[in-house]
């Protein structure tokens, strides 16, 4: 007889999966303006298709990321522990559902902090 919670769901490896996705963001946000501001002659150059693929980057992030909080809701509702410091699988379930919706909110904050910049810094200088 299995439970409702089966253990698949207990895999920490979710709780990595924002921040990493955020990293990931950053990253190739980062390196896409670099190497546009590196081929442009001018200076002050506008940051043109640049802007648009750091835009498209935080649109597949922050579905990502959406993804996983869903994931994470789904996860922290459905794993009721008895008491608040159960030691249960209950109770593990809970927290990391917990656990992978606060992480997803702070790497949605981050994602858009970072597309900001493009928003803010229109050329290259």
């Amino acid at each position: 007889m299995s439970s409702p919670l089966a253990e698949k769901h207990d895999r920490l490896w979710w709780v990595a999966a924002p921040p990493a996705i955020w990293g990931a963001h950053f990253i190739l946000s980062y390196a896409t303006v670099a190497v546009w501001c590196a081929k442009q002659t001018a200076q002050g150059a506008p940051l043109g298709s640049a802007r648009v693929a750091v835009f498209v980057y935080s649109a597949v992030a922050m579905l990502a990321v959406a993804v996983i909080a869903l994931r994470g809701l789904r996860q922290y509702q459905r794993a009721r522990p008895r008491e608040p410091d159960d030691d249960s699988r209950e109770g593990r379930h809970h927290f990391i559902g917990f656990t992978l919706m606060a992480l997803s909110g702070l790497s949605a904050l981050a994602i858009v902090y970072e597309a900001l910049t493009v928003v803010f810094i229109r050329s290259c200088h």
